[in-house]
């Protein structure tokens, strides 16, 4: 896509309809909001807008459509596949939603909350706190993510395996359009059987079909139990058992099932020290799984007698139990360390994959088994929310290896173990979005139908290509 206009003409007109204080132009080369979060992709922009309102994006959209300049939404900046970063051209503006920052209202009688898409995900839950409700999404990032990002990503975390991902917590939307046109979607009804589900197509579609402005997100009654342990199995296999056990035992109690093998637990001891860690040695896998209830019942007895049934014994090599909410969060600040662990190391290729849950143990040994033969400088650190079936597949380098190797072995990895994905009917892009990284990869595994329907719904509402271009789908724009 081309400026067909003089950029300061073209700035001019944006100060003129939005306000001086809402048009940031021209943006520093290192300016934080052209390059994303893990430095793997730097841009350039025309400008930097600020709208403070939906009317405002009504406003920018269509004067970006009338004349076909490339609009990149950005929320907190935290996606993990550049899908919030623009192109090198430096003819695409960027707008930023961090000024709608409002939580609109709260409805503790219907369970629900209507946010602007600026508001942090961290604000949202204390908003719901505040009414003595619960909102269940939970993110490593959710002190800086924004809720518009969490939606146009569909984003998941930690306690999808009792409420779902985003989509699933989402009752109603607010979005602009790329010809300017506001779709008012906002609602608290749990029932609406009145045409296609506008919200959800617009969800998951990371930018490409418009700007989510507001949402009326799902809550939950305040938990007022919870049970947390960390269990040292021997294998993944034990995992997945233990699963299923736990499942019959607990029912809909039980929130968070993460799996974290040796060697992901390991990086945590040598690169975040200060992590309290519960087991030494570090046994072959452990799983740190939690049960919450609305309800004040002995979750802690329920999660003990769960474990010590005949069928999950025979997995668990030693357990922990947290006693307090110091012991609690001691427990999760391993799990959420791994990420940290990874950056302190060094570069690595991240991979966030899903598969049945029983293909698991399977999938693991065999990547485990690639990157011994094939890319042996590497350590395979592969973790993440077993429960529902959601791997982080990563690979960062072993100590003493020559990283110019190891970065060149980059591309066999991914294919290797997406093709390995795509054997086992899973999913290259559990929960992080296509962005551009994964741009190609999609357009070779994804179904012909599926990539043509795709494409015939972004003509349909984005005819002229406006929207995050070259994000999820080929830059159509000029053509």
């Amino acid at each position: 896509m081309t400026l067909k206009h003089d950029p300061s003409m073209l700035l001019a007109a944006l100060r003129a309809a939005l306000g001086e204080d809402c048009v940031r132009a021209p943006l520093a080369d290192d300016a934080p909001e052209l390059r994303d979060y893990r430095r793997r992709y730097q841009g350039r922009a025309l400008a930097l807008l600020l709208p403070r309102d939906t009317a405002q994006v009504s406003t920018l959209l269509r004067f970006c459509f009338e004349r076909r300049i490339g609009v990149v939404p950005q929320g907190g900046n935290t996606s993990y596949n550049g899908g919030a970063t623009p192109d090198g051209s430096g003819t695409q503006v960027l707008v930023s939603l961090r000024r709608m920052n409002r939580i609109r209202a709260v409805d503790a009688a219907n369970f629900s909350l209507t946010a602007e898409a600026g508001c942090t995900l961290q604000a949202v839950q204390d908003a719901a706190e505040a009414a003595q409700r619960f909102f269940p999404l939970s993110l490593g990032s959710q002190q800086s993510c924004q809720i518009g990002g969490n939606l146009a990503t569909n984003a998941g975390g930690l306690n999808v395996l009792r409420f779902g991902m985003m989509r699933e917590l989402t009752l109603g939307i607010e979005a602009v359009l790329p010809d300017g046109s506001v779709l008012d979607g906002l609602t608290g009804l749990r029932k609406d059987n009145t045409g296609y589900d506008l919200k959800s197509l617009l969800i998951g579609s990371e930018g490409t079909l418009g700007i989510i402005t507001a949402a009326t997100l799902k809550l939950w009654p305040a938990q007022r139990s919870s049970a947390t342990a960390l269990l040292a199995i021997e294998t993944p296999a034990a995992a997945i058992r233990l699963l299923s056990v736990l499942r019959e035992h607990v029912g809909e109690r039980l929130t968070s099932f993460e799996l974290m093998p040796h060697d992901a637990v390991e990086l945590v001891r040598t690169q975040v020290p200060e992590v309290r860690m519960p087991f030494t040695p570090t046994p072959p896998c452990l799983v740190l799984c939690e049960l919450t209830s609305a309800a004040i019942e002995p979750l802690d007895e329920l999660l003990q007698a769960a474990l010590l049934a005949p069928n999950a014994q025979a997995d668990i090599l030693d357990a922990v139990l947290a006693r307090s909410e110091a012991e609690r969060m001691a427990l999760w600040q391993m799990r959420e360390s791994i990420p940290e662990a990874q950056r302190r190391h060094g570069p690595s290729f991240k991979h966030d994959v899903s598969v049945p849950l029983d293909a698991i143990p399977s999938f693991m040994q065999r990547v485990s088994d690639w990157v011994l033969q094939s890319a042996p400088e590497s350590v395979l650190i592969c973790y993440g929310h077993a429960g529902d079936g959601n791997l982080h597949c990563n690979l960062s380098a072993r100590p003493g290896a020559d990283m110019a190797t190891f970065k060149a072995r980059e591309s066999a990895v991914q294919s290797f173990i997406h093709d390995l994905v795509m054997q086992f009917r899973g999913s290259i892009s559990a929960e992080h979005g296509i962005g551009q990284s994964k741009l190609i990869e999609l357009q070779r595994r994804a179904s012909p139908v599926k990539l043509a329907l795709m494409a015939q719904l972004k003509a349909a509402i984005d005819p002229r290509g406006i929207m995050n271009p070259g994000k999820l789908l080929p830059d159509l724009s000029g053509q």
